[in-house]
């Protein structure tokens, strides 16, 4: 039977070659592509509630190439820094410098000026306290070892406004004033050390060289349960209390300064005091910034300042770049007339339809913007080439070999990404993510806003999905025209 099987086989089926191959079928071009998860699926699977919208599109000619609600409306963040930087650079440009002046308003007489020393400033974001020791060091090789009056701060080059945004709470570092004359990001350093039974407390205008104290905000260390802190505004002082138990052993933290010009004048004052110039008496503020100019500090760039801003994501700094511009085309009493003319250049300049920012920074979680706008604008400055370089590299992790420069934002239940990809095959792409559950940040107490239960958890959740909606349109657009 074996015989007669074989013999059968050998005129048969194997007496000829295949018709087809019996090697596997190769791949069709396209199937690493079709294998990708969708985006659909990518968003069930991190699960974050609220809503989820994106677009992605060709970054020279702004054509789309994909998109989830691409018109709802959502809180930027501090992806917004990115269209303050834009608004700044049309506006005022990449080469300005922030200036911090001294001025005499009476003559140099014997080494003592017969009159007033201003302390004028710029608006200067980055001004510390090494840079006022500079100005210092400055006033004495002028010649300068006394002042006959007093020292008077002036302010007026931008608004003074108390905070950034009402809704935080009053010891964030990152909520503080903004004014014309500013130092060490409107912050003062507090430190604690248990003594026994009780505390010593500092609060001090530190900088990499120099710790010098201040006066003008005070801390008092109380009996009682809650709240960690309080705040209370004075005519010329911060005075703030922190709760005992809340303590330990010893630390530190940056709290927000609530008068930034009296601030500045006071570490100006113990500073030029230590180069031997006798400065006596209150310090008053300036009707204006007349007077004979003495000294001066500048800042870096405009760019270089933006670049700082976008790695670092300073509140302050973004602000102080917003009113600038603002300034520049004609000014605004108030930070969200400020924004508003900002909505409004972004809207004459690039094309923007549905942007409603109250700030410079993102903080104010009432900003809203599509991510159809925001991609448009990524698109029109990559045109332009003015944000790539100011945006950091993300890092993708084991997602792909893609590049990636952007700007992340993140509130309480609500994280943002914008930027540039560069495909697979080097298509450059321009994208805008966001991620927000407004109910449930909405539902947050003041209490509650620093560390809100399950905030850390879900932030990690909309971060995982961002890296896995770059990691498919990295795959999925390349080598597409």
């Amino acid at each position: 039977m074996m015989t007669g099987l074989l013999a059968t086989a050998a005129t048969g089926a194997l007496a000829e070659a295949p018709a087809r191959s019996i090697r596997p079928a190769p791949r069709a071009a396209d199937f690493s592509k079709n294998a990708l998860p969708s985006a659909e699926n990518l968003i069930e699977r991190a699960k974050l509630g609220g809503r989820v919208s994106f677009v992605v599109a060709d970054a020279q000619s702004g054509a789309v190439l994909e998109s989830r609600a691409p018109l709802f409306p959502q809180p930027p963040a501090s992806t917004a820094k990115a269209l303050t930087s834009l608004y700044h650079l049309g506006v005022v440009g990449p080469d300005h410098r922030f200036t911090t002046r001294l001025l005499a308003t009476g003559p140099i007489e014997n080494a003592r000026i017969e009159g007033d020393l201003v302390l004028a400033g710029g608006g200067d974001p980055t001004l510390d306290t090494d840079g006022l020791a500079e100005l210092a060091s400055k006033l004495k090789a002028a010649g300068v070892r006394e002042v006959a009056g007093h020292l008077k701060i002036w302010t007026g080059a931008l608004p003074s406004l108390h905070e950034i945004d009402t809704e935080q709470p009053d010891h964030v570092g990152y909520n503080p004033a903004i004014g014309g004359l500013n130092l060490n990001y409107n912050r003062v350093h507090f430190g604690w050390k248990r003594q026994g039974a009780n505390y010593q407390v500092s609060m001090d205008a530190r900088s990499a060289s120099r710790v010098p104290g201040v006066t003008m905000a005070r801390m008092a260390v109380v009996d009682r349960k809650g709240p960690i802190y309080t705040y209370q505004r004075q005519a010329a002082r911060d005075d703030w209390t922190v709760a005992r138990g809340a303590l330990g052993g010893s630390g530190a933290r940056w709290l927000p300064v609530r008068h930034p010009g009296l601030y500045a004048g006071e570490v100006f004052q113990t500073l030029a005091r230590s180069y031997g110039i006798q400065i006596g008496g209150d310090i008053l503020r300036a009707d204006s910034d007349a007077g004979t100019e003495l000294a001066r500090v500048d800042s870096a760039t405009s760019r270089a300042i933006l670049s700082d801003m976008m790695k670092y994501s300073t509140n302050i700094t973004a602000e102080i770049m917003g009113l600038s511009a603002t300034e520049a085309l004609g000014g605004a009493e108030t930070l969200v007339g400020s924004a508003e003319r900002m909505n409004q250049w972004l809207k004459d300049s690039l094309g923007l339809r549905q942007v409603t920012l109250e700030d410079h920074s993102g903080l104010g979680d009432d900003s809203r913007i599509s991510a159809s706008d925001m991609v448009r604008a990524m698109a029109q400055a990559d045109k332009a080439g003015d944000l790539r370089s100011l945006m950091k590299p993300f890092d993708l992790r084991d997602r792909g070999t893609f590049k990636v420069a952007a700007k992340t934002g993140t509130l309480n239940f609500v994280n943002a990404l914008t930027g540039y990809l560069d495909a697979a095959n080097g298509r450059k792409l321009a994208f805008a993510i966001f991620c927000s559950d407004v109910a449930r940040r909405d539902a947050l107490t003041m209490a509650q806003r620093e560390k809100p239960e399950g905030g850390r958890a879900w932030a990690g959740q909309a971060r995982t999905l961002q890296r896995a909606l770059l990691a498919r349109w990295g795959e999925a657009y390349a080598g597409q025209a």
